[in-house]
């Protein structure tokens, strides 16, 4: 297996985790007082909304030549922060 695909998997590894653990999140959400629950509901859509951007730039990194490789992996490490950032300050505030 090359670097490439090891990154990859690792890659499609942790996203499926936050992408799991966004779905806890989302039924305790559902659960959570009146008042709160449209922001929950946003902020949740926000939230699949980077899931999926993070998704499709897998895709595209899969399939991305050698000469845009480096570049490509910032941008998918970029997206995967950020999205991983959002998901952990939703996470703190749903409890």
């Amino acid at each position: 297996m090359s670097n490439r695909d090891i990154y990859v998997a690792k890659m499609k590894l942790q996203l499926d985790e936050l992408n799991a653990q966004m779905g806890k999140a989302e039924a305790r959400a559902k659960e959570a007082r009146e008042e709160v629950r449209d922001k929950y509901k946003e902020e949740m859509a926000k939230l699949h909304a980077q899931s999926q951007l993070a998704v499709a730039k897998l895709e595209e990194l899969q399939t991305a030549g050698e000469t845009t490789w480096e570049a490509m992996v910032a941008e998918m490490e970029k997206i995967r922060d950020a999205f991983t950032h959002s998901f952990s300050y939703f996470k703190s505030q749903v409890k």
